[in-house]
């Protein structure tokens, strides 16, 4: 028996291996084989459909981009027929792109595959980016790809049977050029100045104005200069997807930061030459607690008449702002790129001077940062940073590392993993403010030392699509604000039972992101002429205890002016950057440019904002000398 089973095994051993598969193999290897032959025939056979084929498709992709992302066929057919030029532009570089990558591939359906890839990537992103938020795509958006999962949480993303039939079409065209396979045959130096005839004007058209400028010129590409997010809409309502990235990249460039030639630690000096008040009383010696809560996405829609709003919305937030102090502050931003705002209240620097970049966090020199927190820890503070959100967004825990907040604390959905410890409830998407404010008073009751607190909270965050009308999205953002102001109403009446002097600024980041096309924006005819309300964000000081509020601007002020109103109502000490910054307050109290682009460049501000957080730190800064010191030669 065991002999049997023996001999037995090998032959159905060979029977598996040997004929059905290697015929099966041998099959597929002659249709391959096949294939490639009709192909290599079909290249010779077809020149001139082939040559037909390659000068089409610049032509072909760059239509089909733009009809992706205007999601119909007619708004696409009035751009061809009211901006012919700036089409015409687009196909000059559809061209050119194409005409380089089939100097690297040689094979013209690989070529077009990928450029199709990019082309129809990047006219869907924007579909999706302005169906989400209003604001269209531009090239450094790129640099959050890596938080792609994070953005998929905010986005509206409908696959529908529109955008399924460009891809067929696109797709067909690819695999069209596949069976004829269009092909160049040239030598290696031929195809290197061809890469070199495509690269260098598109690398031109990108870094030298007096190249680009002219260009810009002859296809009557519009180059105003958009200085907020509804100015930068209509300039994409004139030049459309192609034409408006690549000249928001040209714009982007320009807009680089620089280091002035005259920065040195004696122009920093001779500005911080200035009295100082070095009183230390702290409100009669003993140090109040401070809350900073950045409330994301919140925002006053009354300042808008045009809209009935239930008073019972906002009423919490009216009590709030009377037993307190109310005043007005003018966010860096709208819609989106919560950073700003975020940088400018937890440094004190105006993101202008940085050329308010989108991601300004992701500018600053790879040391410790003369946060406010730095100056909060050196007074003997316990310093705390909370966000409902995952860590890895904006590289917070990385970055904010630097900052001098000695405790941080997240809380990530996707993996279920959380710093907090209180229970975690949500409101809609996202952590419920509630949560946040339980995990302040644990912050307070659970430490000895005053406490100095930055929050950025997440409740309110798009998509609004979650309520008892999923397609009343402002109705649904409105729910979650009152929503807000109950928590916010029932934490403040916690601190009132707490023995601890305790200061609270709350402000909402910026106005939030809502659906383009039906937008409560669109329905109020906003432009970039008008839009200047949505940089207006209602804020309140509010204390437990008898602060002085006269510190409180009655007029509009920055954001990052925000830290030092606090400290001029907790009686903290000063040093000369804090004195200069008081000042600036007088002479300069807003500096936003998104709000009022013929506010003039403060030099003094830019390279006061440039020196703490890129170069040398020469200003006076609260972080100890000898780890001040180690970091400037880290980095030198």
């Amino acid at each position: 028996m065991e002999k049997n089973e023996q001999i037995a095994g090998p032959a159905v051993m060979a029977d598996v291996n040997d004929p059905v598969e290697r015929d099966d193999n041998s099959e597929t290897k002659k249709k391959r084989r096949r294939l490639k032959d009709i192909r290599l025939e079909n290249s010779d056979k077809h020149k001139r459909m082939n040559s037909w084929l390659m000068m089409l498709f610049p032509i072909f992709i760059c239509c089909m981009a733009e009809i992706n992302q205007a999601k119909y066929v007619l708004p696409f057919l009035e751009f061809c027929g009211e901006r012919p030029t700036v089409l015409l532009f687009d196909i000059v570089i559809s061209a050119l792109a194409f005409i380089l990558l089939m100097a690297i591939f040689r094979k013209g359906w690989l070529s077009m595959a990928v450029q199709s890839f990019i082309y129809m990537a990047l006219s869907t992103t924007e579909l999706f980016k302005f169906g989400t938020n209003g604001n269209h795509l531009i090239l450094s958006d790129m640099k959050l790809f890596r938080s792609v999962k994070s953005l998929t949480s905010f986005a509206y993303i409908k696959i529908t049977p529109r955008l399924i039939i460009y891809y067929l079409i696109v797709v067909a065209f690819v695999l069209l050029a596949y069976w004829f396979n269009p092909r160049v045959k040239s030598k290696p130096i031929t195809r290197i100045m061809a890469i070199g005839a495509c690269v260098l004007p598109c690398a031109a058209l990108i870094i030298i104005p007096s190249f680009y400028q002219p260009v810009y010129d002859f296809f009557k590409v519009d180059t105003t200069n958009a200085t907020n997010s509804f100015l930068l809409n209509e300039k994409f309502t004139k030049n459309r997807f192609l034409a408006f990235l690549i000249e928001t990249a040209s714009e982007s460039y320009a807009n680089r930061l620089v280091v002035p030639e005259d920065y040195s630690e004696e122009l920093i000096e001779e500005i911080m030459d200035i009295p100082v008040d070095t009183a230390d009383d702290f409100h009669g010696g003993k140090k109040p607690n401070v809350i900073v809560i950045m409330s994301e996405s919140y925002a006053d829609f009354r300042v808008f008449d045009q809209l009935d709003i239930d008073e019972d919305c906002y009423k919490l937030f009216d009590k709030a702002r009377n037993e307190g102090k109310s005043g007005t502050a003018i966010t860096p931003t709208y819609a989106s790129w919560t950073v700003r705002s975020e940088f400018e209240l937890l440094f004190g620097l105006p993101v202008r001077g940085l050329n308010t970049p989108n991601m300004p966090q992701r500018e600053l020199a790879e040391r410790e940062q003369p946060a406010l927190a730095q100056y909060y820890k050196s007074w003997g503070y316990d310093t705390v940073y909370i966000h409902p959100f995952q860590s890895g967004f904006y590289s917070r825990s990385r970055i904010y590392g630097y900052f001098g907040f000695e405790k941080m604390i997240f809380h990530d959905d996707y993996d279920g993993t959380t710093d907090f410890n209180v229970p975690v409830k949500h409101f809609g998407t996202y952590v419920d403010d509630s949560t946040v404010f339980d995990q302040i008073i644990y912050e307070l009751k659970n430490t000895d030392s005053p406490v100095y607190l930055h929050t950025t909270t997440m409740q309110n965050h798009q998509p609004y699509n979650q309520g008892e009308d999923p397609t009343d999205e402002f109705g649904n953002y409105l729910t979650w604000i009152q929503h807000s102001n109950e928590g916010l109403d029932t934490f403040l009446g916690e601190l009132k039972k707490l023995d601890e002097p305790t200061l609270v600024f709350f402000v909402g980041d910026h106005f939030p992101s809502l659906r383009g096309e039906t937008s409560v924006y669109n329905k109020l005819g906003l432009s970039g002429e008008n839009c200047t309300p949505l940089y207006q964000q209602k804020c309140f000081f509010w204390s437990n205890y008898d602060a002085d509020f006269s510190a409180v601007p009655e007029s509009e002020f920055s954001f990052f002016y925000v830290p030092y109103i606090i400290l001029n109502i907790i009686d903290a000490p000063k040093d000369a950057f804090i004195e200069k910054m008081n000042d600036f307050m007088v002479s300069v109290p807003v500096y936003s440019s998104e709000y009022d682009s013929n506010i003039p460049r403060n030099e003094e501000l830019d390279i006061i904002t440039i020196d703490r957080v890129i170069e040398n730190e020469f200003s006076p800064s609260p972080i100890p000398e000898e780890q001040l010191t180690t970091d400037k030669k880290e980095n030198n």
